[in-house]
């Protein structure tokens, strides 16, 4: 049985010099809140501030107000090396480096690997022990820009994908981590600290993850900017799967520009070995015949060559002449500040110059991607991936073990790791055939004739390709879209 007393390790056991007066009250500095990294930058660029200033900063406001005071408890872990990654950007400043993201300091979600003295968990401690032997590769792109990695943040455990009744934002190794605006409200997930330690002003900006929800939804709740990076834009290795169809990481950011700017530097220009969507096309350019893969594109469809600076697309007249289809599903039985907020923000779109078409109109014949595949779809992919991704490893109580392999771990261990809730999907993508073409008769659709009684996984990707259209993008509400993941 794990000892509860392991939980206080986090920040409690790293030691920063300058930080005793912090912990002895509960309010924190506000000099660099709300900052932005354009800002920030010109500060260091001028000499008004250093990034070992800057970093120390962000750790005392999260001492402060994430771990006392308020205990937003965002923060999972602080990066015992923070102080001096910020000191190597500093002084690789004054040899005349200089780079968006040079000493910036970047809170990554606790489902991707750093290869340094920092754990990465997923919020259980079934992956507590020996840190990753390697970064993930969107750590090591912020490594190579000068970022400072500051530390992991608090998630929802397994990225939400353990239970059926889970609480969102809850880790058995973190504890729930509240919405900075209201401590009694939830900041939704599973990237719920890396939405409120942005929120909050415990750093410049934090990458999540997301497979359904999971950077959108902690954006919304958490007043942020969160960027859902295209499938295959950013690499996965490194990180913590749920299902390789559908994860991405992507930034959350108090700004579009400063989304804009962690992006250029987290995504794959070229193929990584570690993750095959780098080098292929996203699902819905995929052929899927007779099976759909990243290397298989329909025709007249490859792979774009990615824009060299995704802030040049920053244009404030740049809705003039674009079409956008909006959806009203999940807003009309809103609370009435919430409609009238969601049609403001559709009517300011309107009047910058975009085109608005009604998804819900018969006539404009728009059609969404069925979901009937899609929870199929994630639990054949997570029994396989999570299982790959135990195999990098080692000195962790689930090292080189299976979906059952942790599944055994909870059980053993439940006073820790379940107390609120149980493991049901866990155990049902236990259940699943690993045959990609065996028909499951407990997953059926009327989408397809060869689904009617049963559906396989790849009955499942096809079902999920299924959509088009002619705008060139579609909004919705962020939620309620169901339980994010």
């Amino acid at each position: 049985m794990i000892s509860p007393a392991m939980r206080t390790l986090l920040l409690s056991a790293l030691l920063f010099s300058t930080l005793a007066a912090a912990q002895n009250h509960n309010s924190g500095p506000t000099k660099f809140n709300e900052a932005t990294i354009a800002q920030l930058q010109a500060d260091m660029a001028s000499g008004k501030v250093t990034s070992v200033e800057l970093t120390q900063f962000y750790i005392t406001r999260i001492l402060a107000l994430d771990q006392k005071g308020p205990v937003v408890n965002s923060v999972i872990q602080l990066n015992p090396d923070a102080l001096a990654l910020a000191r190597n950007a500093d002084a690789m400043r004054r040899r005349g480096a200089t780079g968006p993201l040079l000493g910036i300091p970047v809170l990554l979600k606790d489902n991707i690997d750093t290869g340094d003295k920092m754990q990465t968990t997923a919020g259980s401690f079934a992956l507590f022990g020996t840190p990753a032997l390697q970064d993930s590769t969107v750590a090591a792109n912020l490594r190579r820009a000068g970022a400072v990695i500051l530390g992991k943040t608090n998630l929802s455990e397994w990225a939400n994908f353990r239970s059926f009744f889970s609480t969102s934002g809850w880790s058995g190794r973190g504890g729930l981590a509240n919405n900075p605006y209201s401590l009694d409200r939830n900041a939704c997930g599973s990237s719920s600290g890396s939405g409120a330690a942005t929120s909050a002003n415990f750093t410049a900006v934090s990458l999540g993850s997301e497979t359904d929800g999971s950077i959108v939804c902690p954006a919304n709740v958490n007043g942020v900017v969160g960027l859902k990076p295209t499938v295959g834009l950013v690499s996965r290795g490194g990180v913590v799967p749920i299902s390789h169809t559908q994860d991405t990481v992507g930034p959350h950011a108090r700004t579009v520009a400063d989304a804009a700017t962690a992006l250029n530097f987290i995504v794959s220009r070229t193929s990584d070995p570690r993750d095959p969507a780098t080098s292929g096309v996203p699902l819905g350019w995929q052929a899927c015949n007779p099976t759909c893969s990243p290397g298989a594109p329909l025709p007249g469809k490859s792979r774009p060559a990615f824009p060299a600076d995704y802030s040049a697309f920053l244009n404030p007249a740049g809705l003039s002449g674009v079409r956008l289809g909006v959806t009203r599903q999940g807003i009309d039985n809103a609370p009435p500040q919430v409609v009238a907020a969601f049609d403001a923000a559709i009517e300011a779109i309107s009047n910058a110059g975009a085109t608005i078409i009604d998804l819900d109109d018969p006539t404009n014949n728009f059609s969404f991607s069925p979901a009937d595949g899609e929870f199929l779809v994630l639990l054949f992919d997570f029994k396989f991936d999570v299982a790959k991704y135990f195999g990098t490893r080692f000195g962790v109580p689930v090292a080189g073990g299976t979906l059952q392999t942790a599944i055994d771990f909870n059980n053993a261990n439940a006073a820790t790791e379940m107390p609120y809730f149980g493991q049901e999907i866990f155990t049902l993508a236990e259940t699943m055939n690993s045959d990609p073409t065996f028909c499951d008769p407990r997953f059926t659709s009327t989408v397809l004739p060869s689904t009617a009684t049963c559906m396989s996984y790849n009955d499942a990707l096809v079902i999920d390709h299924l959509a088009g259209t002619s705008l060139d993008s579609a909004l919705r509400p962020t939620a309620p879209a169901g339980p994010p993941i």
